[in-house]
């Protein structure tokens, strides 16, 4: 299960080093990591077998889903980590989810996504601003 975030950089190549506690979760069921958009403007990191998984749910989408297929299936890519732990994220992928240098790795249980630091920043201040008074109701800290 992977949890909790960090501030990376991508290098002027467009790598992305994994940070060392992540890498031999990610790699375990295998050393290739796909790589997709995520409709609302990051990118997801799967490893083999949470892809196989999500791959398969995605396939089964009806119809009147398909634009989830395509931005999930569509937009994916295989990647494998190098000897230093890093993975290449294509041009493609990098412009989809406007991350030129800076980004948030935030692990989500099966797989990361992956942010513009500024972008998620924002999201993450207006979705505080506008989270409903009665949203931990069912939370006990």
């Amino acid at each position: 299960m992977f949890q909790g975030a960090s501030s990376l950089s991508l290098d002027a190549k467009g790598r992305l080093a994994i940070p060392t506690r992540h890498r031999d979760a990610l790699t375990k069921p295998g050393p290739t990591l796909t790589i997709t958009r995520h409709p609302h403007g990051c990118l997801m990191i799967f490893p083999q077998d949470a892809w196989a998984l999500f791959s398969a749910r995605m396939a089964q989408v009806k119809m009147g889903e398909q634009v989830l297929k395509r931005i999930f299936l569509g937009s994916a890519m295989d990647v494998e980590m190098d000897g230093t732990g890093r993975v290449l994220v294509s041009p493609e992928l990098r412009a989809a989810a406007n991350i030129t240098k800076d980004a948030i790795l935030m692990g989500m249980g099966s797989h990361f996504e992956l942010w513009d630091k500024a972008t998620y920043e924002k999201q993450e201040a207006e979705a505080l601003q506008h989270l409903p008074p009665d949203a931990l109701d069912n939370f006990a800290f």
